[in-house]
């Protein structure tokens, strides 16, 4: 997205100091661009699109995910990078490319991938943000059969894996301290393990993704607060201040453990617990568009609904339809009501909007503010949409 221009509400601009800030050292090769440099707002999208359809049927679907992730990919891969924003986006155009048949979005990252060295930013170790890249690159690891696995591929994630687990617990403070950072890490340590056959990665992120959870996940309201600022914040309505994106990270990386975890691990049960009362509260909480807002509890105060978080609820929800984790007669109604919502928001050139900027915490923006993590979210609910209409890819 060569020369973006940054929208950001006064919020947003405010978050240096909070995960998502970026760091301004030195790689091995460049600096480490800002991470609100994920995408933009203008005054004129033009028009939505008129050419797509929500109907649950593959073919609908995948035209849908290839026109979003070529217009992302057209704009966005000149400022392919290592952060966690653009993270995510790889993670969607690697789904994207298993929905639609089409390599060239599974290529794009494997370019970019190769062109970095397979190097995850190693900056502020060990900051979970910084290892969200490790994702794609172990999927294209894990993507070959294991007697051609290209070892340069996972070499630099495991070693920064590994120091990760030996790392000793600070009492002062959680490792993943932000409900974000549970997309972040857990998932590279869980296919560490698939590479590997060693447990102790797996055992590792269970440790900590329970420390985390006993203090930032409501057992009342089956909801993850953003980090412990908000455990005593309020909306303006006087209910818990619950952010729609940051949950959103949270079942997209329940997604990502379950899909790998053995079935007979010991603690999985507690996975799928969590997942099924997050799935069942957001359920409750869907807005009659479809869609859910930037503060959960709190619909009325937003304007507009917001189309990251709700991509990874959809993603979550339908995987977990897939997978027998979720009653596919409670559930498919919502994703089918969620999906068709978020084809509201995609433009005639392949834009997807109201997609809110980086921030930590529930915020305003513009209809046509498009940010990669959030297209990324919006491509991975496309492949469990186009798995749960019976595709075959």
């Amino acid at each position: 997205m060569a020369g973006l221009l940054v929208f950001c509400t006064v919020a947003a601009c405010n978050t240096y100091t909070f995960a998502q800030a970026a760091s301004t050292s030195q790689t091995a090769k460049k600096p480490v661009p800002d991470s609100k440099s994920s995408g933009d707002a203008p005054d004129d999208p033009g028009p939505l699109a008129t050419d797509i359809s929500a109907e649950l049927k593959p073919k609908a679907i995948q035209a849908v995910v290839e026109k979003v992730a070529s217009w992302q990919v057209k704009v966005a891969e000149p400022t392919f990078n290592r952060l966690w924003t653009y993270a995510a986006l790889y993670d969607g155009l690697l789904a994207a490319s298993k929905t639609t048949g089409d390599s060239k979005f599974h290529d794009a990252v494997l370019k970019f991938s190769e062109q970095e060295h397979w190097q995850l930013l190693d900056n502020r170790f060990p900051h979970a943000d910084d290892q969200a890249m490790g994702k794609a690159y172990m999927a294209l690891y894990l993507e070959d059969s294991k007697g051609s696995r290209k070892s340069e591929r996972m070499a630099n994630t495991k070693e920064i894996m590994d120091r990760l687990i030996a790392r000793p617990d600070d009492p002062a403070k959680l490792l993943w301290w932000w409900c974000d950072a549970l997309y972040m890490a857990p998932p590279v340590l869980a296919r560490t393990y698939v590479a590997t056959g060693d447990k102790k990665y797996l055992d590792y992120m269970d440790h900590e993704w329970w420390l985390t959870s006993r203090t930032l996940y409501n057992q009342q309201d089956h909801l993850y607060f953003r980090d412990e600022r908000y455990l005593t914040q309020k909306q303006a309505n006087g209910k818990n201040l619950y952010w729609s994106r940051g949950n959103g990270w949270v079942m997209g990386g329940l997604v990502k453990v379950l899909e790998v975890m053995p079935k007979n691990y010991p603690a999985r049960a507690k996975y799928v617990e969590q997942f099924r009362q997050m799935a069942e509260e957001v359920k409750a909480i869907q807005g009659r568009d479809g869609l859910w807002r930037s503060g959960l509890l709190d619909p009325d105060a937003y304007e507009l609904p917001e189309i990251s978080g709700s991509a990874f609820f959809t993603y979550a929800i339908a995987y977990g339809i897939n997978e027998h984790i979720l009653d596919r007669k409670t559930y498919l109604p919502v994703v089918e009501k969620s999906w068709k919502g978020m084809l509201q928001h995609v433009y005639a050139d392949g834009r997807l909007g109201s997609i809110q900027p980086v921030d930590a915490q529930p915020g305003k923006f513009k209809p046509s503010s498009s940010h990669v993590y959030g297209v990324g979210g919006f491509l991975m609910a496309g492949y469990e949409m186009n798995r749960l209409a019976g595709g075959k890819r």
